[in-house]
């Protein structure tokens, strides 16, 4: 029997996701601006892993037991600052552009993010977990594939609580080249919504992607704006970001 792919757009879709039986699902999840390109792009240069938590006081409690690692995430797309932390100034934000081999090589990082490492969480329970981007899109669809599941679920991380255009935008791109590999693969509606999103944009997929809501909040920001291009890069960084049955996501 062939793979069924399914895509969640919103928050209150993945957050479902914890009474769901994901025994035997594939999850690919993606948050395109930011998360998931920042955690393929420090595992590409050279990061021992990410540990995604949803709280704050999470990461927190997590940099007292081991002090060794790094603190990275946002809230409200800036870096987390002590006014949010009780005075702890976080390391990194979460701009990828941040993540260079000289501050992540060999280090391990705990993230907490707006959706992105929700999104990642929820997804704890199924039989593996892809983190991709568009700057491992290749790769990702590649594992997915030689993993022949029976069923694939695609995760939007979303903005806020709504969907995300450039998240939709790339699970769609994710279903164009798996059924071109696998055409006997059957796309649930959610991903016949996706996959047509993307073919509408895909002659222009930057200027689709620049009318976004997030990618707005990000061009606005002088400091922020060059993250929007440089997550659209494709397969700029060709590796298979993974997370553990123990939550830490690392490259495989």
């Amino acid at each position: 029997m062939g793979c069924h792919i399914e895509v969640l757009f919103t928050p209150a879709e993945f957050h479902a996701l914890r009474g769901r039986d994901l025994g035997g699902t594939t999850c690919v999840v993606f948050d395109i601006l930011r998360a998931t390109s920042t955690i393929v792009t420090g595992l590409a240069n050279g990061a021992a892993g990410f540990m995604p938590v949803e709280e704050i006081s999470e990461a927190l409690a997590m940099r007292r037991r081991r002090p060794d690692v790094l603190l990275a995430g946002e809230r409200d797309g800036l870096r987390i600052g002590g006014a949010l932390s009780g005075g702890v100034e976080f390391d990194l934000g979460n701009s990828p552009r941040e993540f260079t081999p000289e501050k992540v090589g060999g280090r391990m990082i705990i993230s907490t993010t707006t959706n992105g490492t929700r999104a990642l969480r929820s997804c704890l329970s199924a039989q593996a977990v892809v983190v991709a981007s568009f700057l491992n899109l290749s790769r990702s669809v590649d594992y997915v594939v030689g993993r022949q599941p029976s069923r694939l679920l695609l995760v939007c991380a979303g903005t806020g609580e709504h969907a995300a255009l450039e998240d939709t935008l790339t699970a769609g791109a994710f279903c164009e080249q798996a059924t071109r590999h696998q055409p006997a693969w059957e796309l649930l509606d959610s991903a016949r919504i996706a996959l047509q999103a993307y073919e509408h944009a895909s002659g222009n997929l930057s200027s689709a992607i620049n009318g976004a809501e997030n990618a707005r909040r990000l061009l606005a920001n002088p400091l922020l704006r060059d993250d929007v291009e440089f997550c659209l890069r494709r397969d700029l960084h060709p590796i298979i970001a993974l997370m553990t049955p123990e939550g830490v996501v690392q490259r495989c």
